[in-house]
């Protein structure tokens, strides 16, 4: 095997990677939740998720670093080893400042990326209990059914089920009262406004 073989198959191996990882989504380790269209927009699927301020914790080498730094470490030196008659001490030289300049470059990005999504979100955003929404599937009695609604400037979407197991039509505007394991237990906006204004009546009483 010749340098440039080793170089190419660097390349290979490296660019192939940074392609799945994109296509897969490879930088968004920490999102646990995924993107569907729902009604005509974009709704984040999976219930609510604070991380805490501050700082991320993106190692400096990891997989989606390593990739380009192959892909470039690899292409430098495929180009410089084939079409170039600079010296093989040179043309790695070269090759390695390429892929670590273009690893750095991926890692910063990166860690850019992940810090802005994090550093604004505030726990209170996140939490459930009271929260109004609208049922966009059916809850049938003692069945789950789908809840979307609106957080942190996002539409969401979650399973929901009735605090006492009794069925909601689609489209029936419903208050979260407790939140588990993914699930939304919910009662009728209008029961609980009733409710709240049969308090006030006793305590005028």
């Amino acid at each position: 095997m010749t340098w440039a073989d080793f170089y190419l198959i660097c390349f290979a191996v490296g660019f192939t990677f940074s392609v799945l990882s994109f296509l897969m989504g490879g930088h968004r380790w920490h999102l646990p939740f995924h993107f569907h269209l729902h009604g005509g927009g974009p709704v984040v699927h999976g219930g609510a998720h604070a991380h805490g301020h501050g700082h991320t914790n993106v190692p400096v080498i990891n997989p989606v670093t390593i990739a380009a730094f192959l892909a470039w470490f690899g292409g430098m030196g495929y180009l410089l080893t084939r079409y170039s008659g600079m010296a093989f001490v040179a043309a790695l030289g070269m090759s390695l400042f390429a892929g670590l300049v273009a690893a750095a470059i991926v890692f910063l990005f990166v860690a850019r990326v992940l810090t802005s999504e994090e550093e604004h979100l505030d726990p209170a955003d996140f939490d459930m209990v009271g929260v109004l929404g609208r049922v966009s599937i059916p809850i049938r009695e003692g069945g789950t059914g789908e809840l979307i609604y609106s957080q942190a400037g996002t539409r969401r979407v979650c399973g929901a089920r009735t605090e006492n197991g009794s069925s909601v039509p689609k489209g029936a505007e419903v208050v979260v009262k407790r939140y588990e394991k993914g699930i939304a237990y919910v009662q009728l906006w209008s029961e609980l406004a009733g409710e709240e204004h049969a308090e006030q009546e006793e305590n005028r009483a």
